[in-house]
């Protein structure tokens, strides 16, 4: 009999029918169990709660009202196939029995019995059908699991069979090789492809497979086969699967690449870190001897296995005392360079026996040329399930992406790997120089408090350990000198160093919690969890590298965008003809393509002391409306800011200071979110200011800046050569005179010093090698003057032309830029200049089209102290014409040699200097100057007389002057 079955207890059961037995095993379920039941008389009340999905089971009647319960079966079964349904009915037969069960009915049952035998036999068929539909639904889900770890990207899979050979594999192994899968299944797993084929391979991955045929875990590292193009190396893992019978069923082989941890550890071990990687791998015990067996480096850690020290060991002989006799064939060594697995047995310094697998190899290091790895495997089976679960931890952190998720995995497996329940891992805060506690345990702070963040200073046990690079165990943390916290519970504890990450801290309450096995255990949590978070910082730094080299592409593409906007403009204002055509041309391209949302120039206005537009292109939406652009250095719009100040003025977030700056508010309303104001100065005089606006923040940066800075530079130079050009073209000219006194004027330096008058009429020659210009001396020796002009550093060359008593011409060759050539820049003229020892005169003449007060500002920026004397406007049309087309006739050399001869009294009469003298003068023959001469008369005649050059309406007076 079944009393209060415990599958039903949990269950919901549906009963369909109003039969009375119906009523009398509803009954009976309440009574005899917990099951949730609920009764139906039709299908379609039945069928609308198997749609919900709250029924664990249905028991229904054959005979129902509307429908029998074989047609109520064959609609569930068009819902679900899973869920158990049983058909019973007073009067059965063996044709309703079939027709039940061929409709997919779970169970059949006939009440025919008595009455308690009847529901009793219900009772526990309908038993039966919960707890088999139970556990096919966990066979179900079972299966679903191992699908999804089976098809895991990230880790190859093989299933094989009870005798080793292949089954079935995923299609991260398939990837791993060339061959086709399907021509292998059925082979022997240590045959197959997917590693080398080398006998010790071979033999090892058999081994692990023998293993799991025990029914016991097993683990091998192995080389991938070495035809692929990248040899790889597969960490194996072997699991044996049974039954509930507890019979093998299937071998299930996990691989994980490790090539890259392999090859670090490789590189560890040929670097000068092998004193460090020996401390810390707790697993073996390295030892380096020579060929007659004398120790030239024992590990330190050397006690774990032997229980002498370092140097007890030394003092017991040659490693066959240790190790014992003919350990190995040393001619076997020789042909492979390295002997694995030698089985041997030591006993200690206490007398215990251990069994140690000990691998030979050949090296060359600290003139050592064998080493001895010894492993102590008396405990091996101890380990097993510790190591497996650090497996499971070491693959958790192939998927970590921060520190922070790598310390909190080593406090959540600390537990399960050390049987330690008290964990915590302090992170290096390199710009603060502290460790600060980044994950910890429950049982932690219940037994020590809070863990305060410590400074690397060497002082507290988890700076020391980092500091040091040590890691300490205490049986009894409390006889530490550098214990913090008196306090604390804890009692056991271990500080281990996460290299320069941090520090890993775990402990007990219990005094010697730490036997060998923990001690190596935890070592290798601390190596594992080391290697993980470098991994991650270098992954951070290669993100960091990428997220540099984009800002640094986004800076290049923006850059080539100016540039190129920058070679347009260039273009277009070498075709300009107009100041207002340049003016246009820049504002345009500058805002084409939305490359910047608005731009204009503008010219400080005096009188308002604002900046006028003058120009502009883009979306203005009534900005320049909105305000007046007053000059002032701060506190004002950009524009203003840069007339006042002459300099780059850039705003990269308009937004900051809104409330501080009115114009930021307009500026915010039209999106202009970054500015940059740049002003058009050449040689020192200012044709405006160009401001441009953008609609993101940092749009400018200064590179930006720089390239745009020049291209104000640009745009002034060609507002000078337009300024130039339209003074060429003008008739109508200001003659302006202005009284200077400054002593850096290199005329009135020298008519100071000679205590002289110079006077300077116009003409300079440019040469690689300076300016030259004629001044005629008057009042003083020419020798004396010329030797006054030889000490000035102004003047680099000094030569006597002609000298007349005390009069003369010197011509000066300048180490600094002329005024004259600084004033032609901008279409004006140095007239004439007289110098003597108190005062000095210019004369400059003004073509009508340039505006008097920039050349004014000009000189007045020049000289320290310049006083306005004279102002007249004159009309110099055909005396320019003629002038101008005589000088275009004429050679830079043609323009020297005349002008030297006439300053030197050639064409005085009589002659003051023969053409002989001017030619040495000149550093020419004779027949070269008189050839100059000749050619030079002949051209300024042929412009006078040339009737093509004279105006047919001149005034009979200037054609006869």
């Amino acid at each position: 009999m079944v009393s209060s079955p415990s599958v039903l207890d949990s269950s919901c059961l549906l009963l369909v029918g109003t039969s009375e037995w119906v009523t009398q095993f509803s009954e009976m379920l309440e009574t005899r169990t917990d099951a949730t039941v609920r009764t139906v008389g039709t299908s379609a009340e039945a069928l609308d709660i198997v749609r919900k999905r709250t029924t664990d089971c249905i028991v229904s009647e054959y005979a129902l009202d509307e429908a029998t319960g074989v047609e109520l079966l064959g609609e569930i079964r068009n819902e679900t196939s899973a869920l158990p349904v049983i058909v019973g009915t007073a009067s059965g037969s063996e044709a309703i029995a079939s027709e039940a069960i061929g409709a997919g009915a779970t169970d059949y049952v006939a009440l025919t019995n008595s009455a308690e035998q009847m529901f009793e036999e219900l009772l526990d068929r309908t038993e039966r059908a919960v707890r088999f539909a139970q556990r096919s639904a966990t066979q179900r889900e079972r299966a679903r699991q191992f699908d999804a770890i089976f098809n895991d990207s990230r880790t190859a899979t093989w299933v094989l069979d009870p005798d080793g050979t292949l089954v079935r594999v995923n299609q991260t192994a398939r990837e791993m090789i060339d061959e086709d899968v399907e021509s292998i299944v059925g082979e022997p797993f240590w045959t197959l492809p997917w590693w080398s084929q080398a006998d010790a391979t071979t033999e090892e991955v058999h081994q692990i497979v023998e293993k799991a045929l025990d029914g016991s875990f097993g683990n091998a590292v192995v080389p991938q086969s070495p035809h692929t193009e990248d040899p790889r190396v597969i960490d194996l893992s072997v699991r044996p699967v049974e039954n509930e019978r507890g019979d093998l069923v299937s071998i299930v082989v996990e691989g994980v690449d490790i090539t890259e941890r392999v090859d670090l550890e490789r590189d560890l071990r040929q670097s000068e870190e092998l004193h460090r990687v020996t401390l810390n791998n707790m697993t073996d015990t390295v030892l380096i001897t020579d060929e007659d067996g004398e120790y030239t480096y024992v590990c330190p850690n050397v006690h774990f296995i032997f229980g002498y020290t370092a140097a007890e060991i030394r003092e017991l002989g040659k490693i066959d005392e240790l190790l014992g006799e003919d350990l190995f064939d040393r001619d076997e060594l020789a042909k492979g360079g390295v002997l694995k697995n030698i089985e041997c047995t030591a006993t200690d310094k206490a007398g215990r026996e251990h069994t140690l697998l000990v691998n030979v190899r050949e090296v060359s290091i600290q003139d050592g040329t064998l080493l001895f790895s010894c492993r102590d495997i008396t405990k091996r089976k101890q380990r097993e399930d510790a190591l497996a679960t650090l497996h499971e931890t070491a693959r958790d952190f192939l998927y970590a992406e921060t520190h922070q998720e790598i310390a909190q995995h080593v406090v959540d497996d600390t537990s399960s790997v050390l049987n330690l329940d008290a964990s915590a891992v302090y992170l290096f805060d390199a710009d603060a120089n502290e460790l600060r506690p980044a994950a910890r345990s429950a049982t932690m702070k219940e037994l020590n408090g809070p863990l305060p963040t410590v400074r690397a200073d060497g002082e507290t046990l988890p700076s020391y350990s980092f500091v040091e690079d040590t890691a300490l165990f205490f049986d009894d943390v409390h006889d530490a000198d550098r214990l913090e916290n008196r306090a604390t519970d804890l009692r056991s504890a271990t500080y281990i160093p996460l290299g320069n990450h941090g520090v890993f801290l775990a402990g007990s309450d219990r005094i010697g919690a730490f036997d060998d096995v923990t001690r190596e255990l935890a070592d290798l949590l601390a190596v594992t969890a080391e290697a993980a978070l470098d991994r991650i910082t270098r992954e951070s730094r290669l993100r960091e590298q990428d997220r540099t080299l984009q800002r640094q592409n986004d800076q290049l593409t923006a850059l080539n965008r100016i540039n190129e906007t920058i070679r347009e403009i260039d273009q277009a204002i070498v075709r300009a003809e107009t100041r207002e055509e340049i003016d246009h041309t820049v504002c345009k391209l500058l805002t084409a393509d939305d490359r910047f949302r608005f731009a204009w120039i503008g010219t400080v206005d005096p009188t308002t002391d604002t900046v006028e537009p003058r120009a502009w292109a883009g979306s203005e939406q009534g900005y320049l409306d909105s305000q007046p652009f007053s000059v002032a250095a701060s506190d004002t719009e950009p524009t203003g800011q840069t007339a006042a100040t002459g300099d780059v003025t850039m705003v990269t977030n308009v937004a900051a200071g809104l409330r501080d700056d009115p114009w930021r508010k307009d500026a915010l309303a039209r999106d202009f979110l970054s500015v940059l104001s740049i002003p058009l100065v050449y040689n020192d005089l200012t044709h405006g200011v160009l401001t441009v606006y953008a609609t993101t923040q940092d749009a400018f940066d200064e590179t930006g800046k720089a390239v745009l800075a020049e291209l104000g530079e640009t745009i002034a130079s060609a507002l000078s050569a337009i300024e130039r050009k339209n003074a060429l073209l003008t008739t109508s000219v200001t003659r302006v005179e202005f009284a200077v006194d400054d002593p850096t004027f290199v005329l009135s330096r020298l008519a100071r010093d000679a205590a002289c008058t110079l006077s300077y009429q116009g003409g300079v020659q440019q040469s690689t090698e300076g300016s030259y210009v004629f001044v005629t001396v008057e009042d003083a020796s020419v020798e004396d003057a010329a030797e006054a002009a030889s000490q000035l550093v102004a003047i680099d060359e000094v030569r006597q032309i002609s000298a007349d008593g005390e009069d003369g011409v010197l011509r000066l060759r300048l180490t600094q830029p002329f005024l004259a050539l600084e004033l032609a820049d901008h279409g004006a003229v140095f007239r004439e200049a007289t110098a003597d020892p108190t005062t000095t005169t210019l004369v400059v003449d003004i073509p009508e089209s340039i505006d008097v007060r920039t050349i004014t500002q000009l000189v007045r920026e020049t000289f320290s102290t310049v006083e306005l004397r004279a102002k007249q406007t004159l009309d110099q049309a055909i005396e320019r014409d003629r002038y101008s087309t005589f000088l275009d006739k004429l050679t830079e050399r043609q323009l020297e040699v005349i002008q030297t001869a006439y300053y030197s009294g050639f064409f005085e009469s009589p002659r003051e200097k023969t053409g002989e003298d001017v030619a040495e003068t000149l550093g020419i023959s004779p027949p070269a100057f008189y050839k100059h001469v000749r050619i030079v008369q002949r051209k300024l005649f042929a412009t006078l007389f040339d009737e093509n050059t004279l105006s047919v309406n001149a005034p009979a007076e200037r054609l006869n002057s």
